[in-house]
């Protein structure tokens, strides 16, 4: 296994279970120091005991991190306490998903749930992040990984009821949180992109098939792209290991400026 990842951070949203668990797993492995994101403290540590436990990561290269991305106020706090301890960060694996509820739900911040857990917190994370992320020594800038889905090719953005309150389906809400999160890997202020990691057998696995491959499988698909040694483009695609193209909504300059309006008004941030 290729070490260019030794001396590297990475902070992994919902690194405790799934892809996310064994992305985690992977990065240390391979020598990088992993900031294990989990919905609270003690998810991340329990994580972080099983990773040092079940595989052979030493613990001093694992960090546990709890915020519950439900809530922005926690996104807020998880940044501030991110940058205190590593104001240099190499990667920013954005993995913490769910799949959107059987009924109508809303957050305390007035976002439904999905579109709130899989993109604005990501969104708003990544923003907080943005100095960690562009400040790295020896003029090394920083990426961001976006664990999107292939489901956002029938997503579509409801620009004037991005909550769906009208006409609320949990297939479209979860397409529509995909597609957002892959249209802002096109977002300039960071150097991002995104990776559908295939059909894995995680909780998200009924929205797609009866059967998937390992999480370890998919897993290896977002590592290769933290890799300093794998070469990405800002906006790009991939699905698994091959650069496609994404739905046509997320290449259009005019639909990440709309997105990124959206967002900064949901999140209560002004760019």
């Amino acid at each position: 296994m290729s070490s260019s990842l030794s001396g590297r951070t990475v902070l992994v949203t919902g690194a405790t279970s799934g892809i996310g668990h064994q992305t985690a797993r992977l990065l240390a492995e391979r020598g990088a120091t992993v900031l294990v994101h989990g919905r609270t403290a003690e998810e991340a540590h329990a994580a972080l005991d099983r990773l040092v436990t079940l595989s052979d990561v030493p613990a001093e290269r694992l960090c546990a991190y709890g915020a519950d991305f439900t809530r922005l106020e926690e996104v807020e706090l998880l940044a501030d306490r991110v940058t205190d301890a590593h104001p240099h960060l190499d990667v920013l694996v954005n993995n913490a998903g769910m799949a959107a509820p059987e009924r109508h739900t809303v957050t305390a911040d007035g976002n439904e749930i999905a579109f709130h857990v899989n993109f604005l917190a990501h969104y708003l994370l990544t923003h907080l992040l943005e100095q960690a992320l562009t400040s790295a020594p020896g003029g090394r800038v920083g990426r961001v990984i976006n664990v999107s889905s292939a489901l956002h090719r029938t997503g579509s953005i409801q620009w004037n009821d991005p909550n769906r309150t009208r006409r609320y389906s949990r297939l479209a809400a979860y397409a529509q949180s995909q597609l957002a999160l892959t249209v802002f890997a096109a977002d300039p202020r960071v150097t991002a992109v995104s990776v559908h990691p295939g059909v894995c057998a995680t909780s998200l696995l009924p929205l797609y098939a009866h059967e998937g491959e390992s999480p370890a499988e998919g897993a290896a698909h977002v590592v290769r792209l933290c890799d300093p040694a794998v070469e990405i483009v800002n906006g790009a695609y991939y699905d698994r290991d091959q650069r496609v193209a994404p739905a046509p909504a997320a290449t259009e300059e005019r639909t990440v400026k709309r997105l990124t309006k959206l967002a900064d008004l949901l999140v209560g941030h002004t760019a």
